[in-house]
């Protein structure tokens, strides 16, 4: 932690205490006062957040400036409970469409591009962090959101789109049908700035390819403004990320202590300037690792490495514990795999039922896939499961992210 960010960070602090009514009770039930931080040491002291305590201050309960001073808010799915609704000033806007300028600029984009962005808008913060960062940035915008395909791929070529803003499974979906269209030679894309999910390097070979661009990794979440709190450069050797308005922490998450770094860990953000809804060691259940020294391509920026997974992606099998992470290398390892696949877990009687489904390059001999991949998983990940290898393009795409793991046993 540099000095600069230790001054931030107790300014934050004590702004916290002072004016968040949800930060002052969880520093009272825990007998935490901001004088009691005296060292960078101490930061381990303040306890961590999560997104059970933001669902419980549902709806405004993490507002932390009078309500006249709110602008916007942005939201998660609220999927699994009550959603967590993230308020902000003018000024959090203002910062992170800064932020999201310079991940632009990190990735070579200048005001002569033209920006095609596919992301939802609304409550969701992606789409309109794509817009405002791109005005802010002087390039022009063609905010499409997401779907209708046919339109996106029209406005592709006679727009000459040069940056596609995108998750991976929709610009795979998109290299697919470029291919199928015979479009290549009539786009004018460079770039695809690709983020909100975890993605496998064969799925990065296939878009990359399909599409003929070079691809940007882009990290965010939705309590910590949204995307563009990170990207990588043309190095892409790590995520840069903006540490004079987030600090980084990366801790064991079954311990919570930080881990050395280069270590792999959970990331835990600190936002340290945010006015609306600040966040003290937010645990984003992302899994990474902090990378040390500086950059090749000369940025100060420290750098985090890809999202390795996150650590409510696990789930357990016949008594092993399986991350999405480890069937992506997997798969990587075994010649005439594709980049799609999909898991359903059911129950036969008692026990557990695995079915691993994924797609084959074409001309491949899918019955000798199956042998080999479900002889790798064996050996690997340690037990049997049953494996169907199906034809390129079978598995459904996705206009948003892929559901890789449908866990039906309990339903």
């Amino acid at each position: 932690m540099t000095e600069t960010q230790y001054r931030l960070f107790l300014k934050q602090l004590r702004n916290a205490y002072e004016n968040s009514a949800f930060y002052r009770q969880k520093f009272t039930d825990c007998g935490l006062l901001p004088e009691d931080i005296k060292s960078p040491e101490d930061i381990k002291k303040i306890p961590f957040t999560d997104k059970t305590d933001l669902r419980k201050a549902y709806p405004l309960g993490l507002m932390a400036v009078p309500e006249e001073r709110i602008v916007r808010i942005h939201s998660t799915s609220g999927t699994t409970g009550d959603p967590v609704i993230i308020p902000y000033t003018a000024q959090d806007v203002a910062d992170w469409c800064e932020m999201f300028k310079r991940c632009y600029e990190i990735a070579g984009v200048t005001a002569a591009d033209r920006v095609q962005i596919t992301p939802g808008f609304g409550l969701w913060t992606a789409g309109i962090g794509f817009q405002t960062g791109c005005e802010a940035l002087g390039a022009m915008a063609v905010p499409m959101g997401p779907g209708n395909t046919e339109k996106q791929l029209k406005m592709m070529v006679d727009m000459k789109t040069t940056v596609l803003g995108s998750t991976s499974s929709y610009a795979l979906l998109l290299a697919e049908q470029v291919q199928e269209r015979g479009l290549l030679e009539s786009l004018a894309l460079k770039k695809g700035i690709i983020g909100s999910e975890r993605w496998s390097d064969k799925m990065r070979k296939r878009i990359r390819e399909g599409l003929d661009i070079e691809l940007f990794d882009i990290y965010g979440l939705t309590e910590i403004y949204g995307p563009g709190i990170s990207i990588d450069c043309g190095q892409h050797s790590g995520l840069h990320y903006f540490d004079d308005f987030l600090y980084f922490e990366i801790i064991d998450p079954e311990t919570g202590e930080n881990v050395p770094d280069g270590a792999y860990g959970e990331i835990a953000i600190t936002t340290l300037r945010k006015e609306g809804a600040p966040l003290l060691r937010y645990r984003t259940h992302d899994m990474s690792r902090l990378l040390p020294g500086k950059c090749a391509c000369g940025r100060t920026y420290p750098r985090h490495d890809r999202i390795l997974g996150r650590t409510d992606d696990v789930v357990k099998v016949k008594g092993v514990n399986i991350h999405p992470s480890q069937i992506d290398i997997l798969l990587k390892g075994v010649e005439g795999v594709s980049s799609e696949y999909m898991v359903s877990l059911t129950k036969e009687g008692s026990k557990d039922k695995m079915i691993l489904r994924f797609e084959a390059e074409e001309g491949a001999d899918l019955r000798g896939l199956e042998q080999l991949v479900g002889h790798a998983f064996k050996q690997r990940i340690g037990i049997r499961i049953n494996v169907e290898a199906v034809p390129l393009g079978a598995l459904p795409r996705s206009e948003k992210k892929t559901k890789r793991i449908h866990d039906l046993r309990y339903q």
